[in-house]
């Protein structure tokens, strides 16, 4: 049994949540999200929420059931709130700015980059962190996956573009390893 299934999905104040034709419509003050209805999971609003029971005890179905929930509770709270993923850009010389629909990065390399801001998704630029945010979990954390893909943090200095938070494992020069 799936734990995170079993869990009812609190609908918050503001937001109205619809099903039609195999997708559930989630609406709110900051967007409107569409969530494909996985097979085998029944979805039912109650009061003020949402739960899901799964149809037959069969793996995928199982599997289905806590995912279902889980996109489910990401549309509702995007609806009503944005998600921020925060990145560092670490480096001399390494900066980035947002002109137009573009994000530019100069980061080492022998060009700029011009990165291409998808719809629905909000970039600012402060100092030497980029701020990204939108309704949607999946486009705010894949354009951030996208944008870190671009310069990695190199392991020796630390150089590229890193999550707000993220440890990265620094490893010994030459000259320390052969001292030692």
């Amino acid at each position: 049994m799936s734990k995170i299934g079993k869990q009812p999905v609190i609908i918050r104040e503001g937001v109205s949540v619809e099903i039609k034709d195999g997708v559930l419509e989630v609406k709110g003050k900051n967007a409107t999200l569409n969530v494909n209805l996985l097979p085998g999971i029944k979805i039912e609003v109650k009061d003020n929420e949402i739960v899901f029971t799964p149809e037959k005890n069969v793996k995928q179905v199982v599997s289905n059931w806590g995912t279902m929930r889980a996109l489910t509770a990401n549309a509702v709270k995007g609806a009503s709130e944005d998600f921020v993923k925060e990145l560092v850009i670490e480096g001399v010389g390494y900066r980035a700015e947002v002109q137009g629909a573009n994000l530019i990065l100069n980061v080492g390399l022998s060009h700029q980059i011009n990165f291409a801001i998808p719809v629905g998704v909000k970039i600012l630029v402060e100092k030497n962190t980029i701020k990204i945010s939108g309704s949607s979990k999946q486009m705010v954390g894949e354009t951030a996956a996208k944008i870190r893909s671009i310069k990695k943090p190199e392991p020796y200095k630390g150089k590229g573009i890193a999550y707000k938070g993220e440890t990265i494992r620094r490893k010994a020069g030459k000259k320390a390893a052969a001292s030692a």
